[in-house]
């Protein structure tokens, strides 16, 4: 008999490795939207001209768009590296595993995703039971015979099961709970405490894995529960590491991501393969002011979204940020005059694996003696792009504006707001779109903090006389130096082009950061704002530009609700009085996404 069983267990675990191999399936994921109807467009578009293209759930709301299956993780790799190479694909796809993706939504009534598990148990199930009567016969054979001397192991009973429950450890149980609640059976307290509501996931983790709903899981089933929930980490590579120049020592996903460099207060790990994975250990020496502003700045990068819950504390802050692309979390702490801890950038979409890493992760955080000198890492090669070695966060656009109110109204160019998620005055100031007027090309500005600005333009109240010299107060190169600079020119003509009354033709070299700037006369009088240069129907030559007079500036701000205030006339400025008064009054307008 024991013979038999093994032999059959043995041909058994043979035959169903074909069926398990399909936990080796891979799929190359393209992009990850927030909503199944975007996904199900999404889907419809790449389906246009790629084969094998399949949508799923990947958890958390959002909604995958993936190509595959593909046999393995390298047959996977290596197509994604063809279509990369061919421009078919985003450059941020990656392989992910067939664990990874969930319920199948794309082709309709299509089903990738069958469950190895379930073929394996009923299998399994059905090889067990004809064992086991093989078993009995030979048992009535061995009683004439002599005793049976090796019995088969049967599943445990109720009361075997809570038995074997029994002689788990405190942390053992709790693990349990953590996995039933990962897997979405529990929501209550982790305790190791066994109670009703433990009671209820258990039996609706058997419900699904379609065994007896007893609420005691036996203890085959609880190690398949702990290898379900420990399955996302498959390919991850966590491995624990000691990094005694930072003073942290913490698990590490070496799997995705491989150390790059020290960098004052970085230790890098960047990338190794297609999953776009990053990981930071933060180290410096500092104080609670340090630590502010290293919040601060962490903020400005690109690794740290907008978006998502942030909480400084006076010892420590932690930042998440997600967007469309990724995710991000930071923690650090401040201790004994060290400021330490981590981030970790993961793509967005794949939040069961990000949470979890993200948990070990945090849960193996240690302070070690050491901490980064502030010198660390400090090349030839800087940029004033990158902090670190990291990209700092850029506005999609920036062009100027200039103060209307002493509350700070700001009036500037239409383009330099249109299609942003986000507006800032001077890169900090966050503000709102009060008004616009789409004809003219402007638009109105309210600070959400009240400013109080050194100078407020006043607008010119007769007539500019023509080839007269004209000053505009731009940031010409979008922020990168800092303050606006002056352009000088001349005014050329009343009208636009095709004789429009609302515009006046000036000419000056202007870069496209001056484009909303103020165009001023020598005694400081606003007499337009200059727009931008509209190269889409004509060409026309560089020193040619246009400003919206200042009779049309003020019938727009009076439409809504702003009242300009009115130049005095005045004798000419002295030049560095001039460019005092229009620095003053010039602000730099940041579109973000």
């Amino acid at each position: 008999m024991t013979r038999l069983f093994f032999a059959t267990v043995f041909a058994l675990v043979s035959s169903l490795s074909a069926v398990s191999a399909q936990d080796n399936r891979a799929w190359i994921q393209v992009e990850a939207l927030p909503s199944l109807l975007e996904a199900e467009e999404r889907v419809r578009d790449y389906a246009e001209y790629l084969p094998n293209v399949n949508g799923f759930a990947v958890g958390s709301g959002w909604y995958a768009v993936a190509l595959g299956p593909y046999p393995s993780r390298n047959a996977a790799t290596g197509e994604l590296r063809q279509l990369r190479g061919q421009g078919r694909v985003p450059r941020d796809s990656f392989v992910v595993g067939a664990r990874a993706l969930q319920r199948q939504f794309w082709p309709v009534g299509a089903d990738a995703q069958t469950p190895p598990a379930e073929v394996e148990t009923s299998e399994l199930a059905e090889a067990l039971e004809a064992i086991g009567a093989t078993e009995a016969s030979d048992s009535t054979e061995a009683a004439a015979d002599g005793p049976e001397t090796t019995p088969a192991v049967p599943e445990e009973t109720v009361a075997e099961a809570r038995r074997s429950e029994a002689q788990m450890t405190g942390q053992e149980k709790r693990d349990l709970q953590v996995a039933l609640q990962w897997a979405g059976f529990y929501n209550a307290a982790i305790d190791g405490a066994y109670g009703a509501g433990t009671r209820r996931a258990m039996a609706a983790w058997q419900e699904a894995n379609e065994v007896e709903a007893t609420g005691v899981m036996t203890t085959r089933q609880r190690a398949l529960a702990m290898q379900q929930y420990n399955a996302v980490l498959e390919g991850m590579g966590l491995q624990r590491v000691t990094d005694s120049q930072a003073g942290i020592e913490m698990v590490v996903p070496l799997g995705v991501v491989e150390f790059e460099a020290h960098e004052a207060p970085f230790a890098r790990y960047e990338p190794t393969g297609d999953l776009p994975a990053r990981v930071l250990l933060i180290s410096q020496e500092g104080d609670q002011r340090r630590l502010y502003g290293l919040y601060d700045i962490l903020q400005t990068l690109e690794a740290v979204p907008l978006d998502g819950p942030r909480e400084r504390r006076n010892d420590g802050f932690s930042i998440t940020g997600s967007n469309s692309r990724i995710v991000s979390h930071t923690e650090v702490s401040l201790r004994d005059g060290e400021i330490k801890g981590f981030m970790l950038v993961w793509p967005a979409g794949d939040e069961d694996r990000r949470t979890r890493v993200l948990q070990e992760m945090s849960d193996s955080f240690t302070r070690v003696p050491g901490v980064l000198p502030s010198d660390i890492g400090v090349g030839d090669t800087q940029s004033v792009d990158l902090l670190s070695g990291l990209q700092i966060r850029k506005p999609r656009v920036s062009r100027t504006g200039f103060f209307v109110s002493e509350d700070g109204t700001v009036l500037t160019t239409l383009e330099a707001v249109e299609g942003c998620t986000r507006v800032t005055l001077d890169g900090k100031t966050e503000a709102s779109v009060s008004a616009t007027d789409a004809t003219l090309g402007v638009a109105l500005l309210t600070p959400q903090t009240r400013l109080a600005p050194l100078e407020v333009a006043e607008l010119a109240t007769a007539a500019p006389r023509l080839q007269s010299e004209i000053a505009v107060a731009g940031f010409s190169y979008e922020g990168v130096l800092g303050a606006p600079s002056m352009t000088f020119g001349k005014l050329v003509d009343l009208r636009g082009l095709d004789g429009e009354e609302a515009l006046d033709r000036v000419s000056l070299s202007a870069l496209p950061g001056d484009a909303g700037g103020p165009v001023m006369n020598s005694s400081g009088a606003v007499i337009g704002m200059l727009l931008p240069r509209d190269g889409a129907d004509r060409t026309l030559p560089e020193e040619v530009s246009f400003s919206a007079d200042a009779g049309a500036l003020q019938t727009a701000m009076r439409q809504a609700g702003v009242t300009a205030r009115m130049a005095r006339g005045g004798a000419a400025l002295a030049p560095e009085d001039l460019t005092n008064k229009a620095r003053g009054m010039a602000v730099l307008v940041s579109c973000w996404e």
